[in-house]
């Protein structure tokens, strides 16, 4: 009896083993998780004629290129591997001519965005104004901007990740990212010492 029991316990694992067709799925593509550090900001306040609040994980550093002109600098994220590249003029009459080559120059994404819209900015209290543009898609910037005050000074800053865009992976350090960028134009000013 214990025997014809073993034999049909036998029989029933055998079965269930070989009746089961395994199904397989792929898994979707998936991303490296990224843990985000704790936003402090300091002031940023150097030779530049603008001052502004960086958060701790980033650096400022002069442009060492060789096109590079007085006060141009990088804004570095070494964690993230991005950068916003600054560049800096004195308006002589022409504060036209560098608003329409920002413009331009943001919109030369189009081939490759989803969407560009642009965002006003005017803090009359500081003197400082100017255009945001948002770039979405696999574009290698994905903001541009500038602020001037419209009679002596025009900052262009242009954010790029230092890698091959891929809007779905970069998504998250964007959107991280992107609040510093917003929280530097909210506290630039612009220094009241000549150039």
């Amino acid at each position: 009896m214990i025997r014809n029991i073993y034999h049909i316990i036998s029989l029933l694992v055998l079965f269930s083993l070989f009746s089961c067709e395994e199904t397989y799925y792929p898994k979707p593509h998936g991303y490296m998780r990224t843990d985000f550090p704790e936003k402090q900001y300091v002031n940023f306040d150097s030779v530049y004629p603008y001052t502004f609040e960086i958060p701790k994980y980033s650096k400022i550093v002069a442009d060492s290129s060789r096109a590079a002109e007085k006060f141009w600098s990088d804004w570095n994220f070494p964690e993230f591997n991005a950068s916003v590249f600054f560049s800096y003029k004195n308006i002589r009459n022409n504060l036209s001519e560098y608003e329409e080559d920002t413009r331009e120059l943001a919109y030369k994404h189009t081939i490759k965005a989803d969407e560009i819209t642009s965002k006003i900015w005017n803090n009359k209290d500081k003197k400082v104004y100017g255009i945001v543009y948002n770039i979405k898609g696999d574009v290698a910037s994905q903001i541009q901007f500038y602020l001037t005050d419209s009679t002596s000074h025009f900052l262009r800053g242009a954010f790029y990740f230092n890698c091959v865009p891929n809007k779905d992976s970069l998504a998250p350090a964007l959107e991280f990212l992107r609040k510093d960028i917003d929280h530097m134009i909210e506290t630039f000013q612009w220094k009241n010492e000549s150039n």
